[in-house]
């Protein structure tokens, strides 16, 4: 891998973490359901334009957009609103990477090798020991949250597995026309007009930039432009020498939650958080022989999160 394009795939990561943070801010203005509405509304309108369509039945942008967009980021949001930390949710959303090995056998029939089992055997560990520690020190509902997320985050990952090579910069956007719909009836449904009239009519006063901030960073910085970064990596090199950068991921967030938010890092979690990421980057190494890396490489490229994220 040529250094510029290790440095590009450093740059991704960084994009990428930046954005919980910046997720955290928009939150603060927008509630959740609302946030996601706006997010992929913002994407979706110029895609529908400007954007060839990816050649896959529409069935199956459909199941990507519910999965990667709807149920992801509709658990993902809820999390953060509930009182997730940023840092925290950069970590424990990395469940989906043990998530996909298991549904990706469980689904597609793929072998699973002994390493990929152990290494998710010990993430799942891990994240159980964040759940029992949260549970004695915090509320337990938004970890729970962000692996409602993390789960439909591995749903997609199966789900663009199906739709075969495809232009994933393409197919990315063309998903994103799903979620605007569901998301604004759940919004309007959940959260009501009252708090929605509230978040819009207010959106372009001085108290509301900073979150306008973070809704364009979640939008161009890393949906478009850590996206389109990382399409073009993946279409270049083989999956398994770009994805394991997918892990720097959590290590920004956390470190970047700490910097904005002062989220000192709690010493158990940090530490299950570590495990889990080492665990999910140790089982995605590829076999020496044969093809047992199918679903570990899928299991660590990143879905939508990263756009998301």
């Amino acid at each position: 891998m040529l250094i510029r394009d290790r440095l590009l795939a450093l740059v991704v990561a960084v994009v990428w973490g930046l954005n919980f943070p910046a997720t955290a801010i928009a939150l603060e203005h927008y509630p959740p359901f609302l946030l996601a509405a706006v997010r992929f509304t913002l994407l979706a309108v110029p895609t529908v334009f400007l954007v060839p369509r990816p050649k896959v039945p529409f069935r199956w942008i459909l199941l990507v957009g519910a999965t990667l967009g709807v149920l992801q980021f509709a658990f993902l949001y809820l999390g953060m609103a509930a009182g997730m930390p940023s840092g925290l949710a950069s970590l424990v959303v990395q469940a989906a990477a043990p998530f996909t090995v298991v549904l990706a056998g469980a689904l597609l029939r793929e072998r699973l090798t002994g390493r990929q089992v152990l290494g998710v055997t010990v993430a799942v560990a891990a994240l159980g020991v964040i759940a029992v520690h949260r549970a004695q020190t915090a509320a337990l509902l938004p970890v729970v949250l962000v692996l409602c997320g993390a789960l439909g985050w591995a749903f997609g990952n199966v789900a663009t597995r199906r739709t075969g090579p495809v232009n994933p910069l393409h197919l990315t956007l063309w998903w994103a026309v799903v979620p605007p719909v569901p998301m604004a009836v759940l919004s309007l449904v959940v959260e009501g007009p009252d708090r929605i009239g509230q978040a819009l009519g207010t959106a372009f006063t001085l108290a509301a930039l900073p979150a306008d901030l973070g809704v364009l960073y979640i939008v161009v910085g890393a949906s478009l432009v850590g996206y389109g970064i990382w399409s073009r990596l993946m279409g270049k090199y083989p999956s398994s020498t770009v994805a394991p950068f997918s892990m720097l991921v959590p290590v920004v967030g956390v470190l970047a939650s700490w910097v904005a938010f002062g989220e000192v890092p709690d010493a158990v979690e940090a530490v299950a958080g570590a495990v889990v990421v080492a665990a999910v980057l140790w089982s995605s190494r590829p076999a020496r022989v044969g093809g047992g890396a199918v679903a570990a490489t899928a299991a660590v490229s990143p879905g939508a999160a990263d756009v998301p994220r």
